[in-house]
């Protein structure tokens, strides 16, 4: 289980204790948590892609600055990542 898995399974035993407890009782609890780890990581590597492409941060900006193509970059990592966690971890 990576990341966003494990974010999704303490919010569900925080604040869905009804879902949790279905998915834990019918087995469903590890392929839900694989699952929306899977969609999350996948969404945030568009939302990444995305941004970094209607930002111009690209290798060129990384060859001529990349001191700056590091901060904007992670920036934008840190952006996508709140995105994902707002509409799929805690939904």
């Amino acid at each position: 289980m990576g990341k966003y898995g494990r974010m999704r399974e303490q919010y569900l035993k925080e604040y869905k204790h009804g879902l949790f407890d279905y998915l834990l009782m019918t087995e469903k609890l590890s392929s839900h948590l694989a699952c929306i780890n899977k969609e999350a990581s996948k969404y945030e590597e568009l939302l990444i892609q995305q941004m970094a492409e209607q930002e111009n941060v690209n290798e060129k900006l990384k060859e001529i600055n990349q001191m700056e193509w590091v901060q904007r970059m992670n920036n934008i990592k840190n952006r996508a990542q709140e995105i994902v966690i707002n509409e799929l971890i805690y939904d």
